[in-house]
């Protein structure tokens, strides 16, 4: 796996960041990344002008099991880098001789953690979550039919295998009228078998079809009962709070302490 290090002395890394406005952060010393499959080092300066980081991009929703923070934060940062031309130092080409692009970078990102410590469960699930975006900002249609065509199908399937497993909407055919620990492990099992086939029409990146779909399938449920508590509790802070600026700031109170 690859290995972080201090770009400016030497040694073990130190990840020094500065708030620029307490969602975006810089960094005050650059750090560097040696992966196994480049011989030449990728360095992340420490130039606001060409450099910033929201640390891990994670929805409020999914924060239960990602969280913002935490031992893969280095491989983040390289990440955000890697991701935005001219923001790193180091190999202009890939592994294969090509053009360095979003696939290449969501690799290294998953190198990284590993390297750094994170679960490879954890890993996988990151390095397929950021796929989600390489793929919608590929451009092309393709992708962008198949990255839709295998979320809204899981979540599709999901909602009818909810609907049948309560008995509302007998409809799947794996389902079927059973008892419910029968229903529900053959539920388990369609939630398994379908993503992974779907999964394949992402091509090269298959494995990344393969495990959102079977992560979406299974934590389906969970994410829903999530998203409505973030979403009610926003509503209660905008009636309290007030709404929020453009940089996502709520000024109700500031403006109001200002005045007196």
């Amino acid at each position: 796996m690859g290995e972080f290090f201090d770009a400016e002395q030497g040694g073990p890394l130190r990840l020094e960041l500065r708030s620029v406005d307490g969602r975006d952060f810089t960094l005050l010393r650059q750090i560097g990344f040696r992966s196994e499959h480049y011989a030449e080092c990728f360095v992340v300066p420490a130039d606001l002008r060409r450099f910033t980081t929201d640390l891990a991009s994670v929805p409020a929703v999914f924060t239960w099991l990602v969280p913002k923070s935490g031992d893969f934060l280095p491989a983040a940062v390289l990440h955000d880098a890697l991701t935005r031309p001219g923001a790193w130092i180091g190999p202009d080409l890939d592994r294969h001789g090509a053009p360095f692009g979003r696939v290449e970078a969501d690799r290294i990102f998953r190198e990284a953690m590993i390297g750094l410590g994170t679960g490879r469960v954890r890993a996988w699930l990151m390095w397929a979550a950021v796929t989600l975006s390489t793929m919608w900002h590929s451009g092309r249609s393709w992708t962008r039919a198949a990255l839709l065509g295998v979320l809204g199908t899981v979540l599709v399937l999901g909602v009818l295998a909810t609907l049948d497993f309560f008995d509302v909407w007998d409809v799947l055919p794996w389902m079927g009228e059973h008892r419910w620990w029968r229903e529900l492990l053959q539920g388990a099992l369609g939630a398994v078998v379908v993503p992974s086939v779907l999964g394949l029409t992402w091509g090269p990146l298959w494995r990344a079809g393969v495990i959102t779909g079977t992560a979406l399938a299974f934590l389906l449920h969970v994410t829903a009962v999530l998203a409505l508590l973030v979403l009610a509790y926003q509503v209660v802070e905008r009636v309290v709070s007030g709404p929020t600026d453009s940089r996502g700031v709520r000024t109700k109170d500031r403006a109001r302490a200002e005045t007196t």
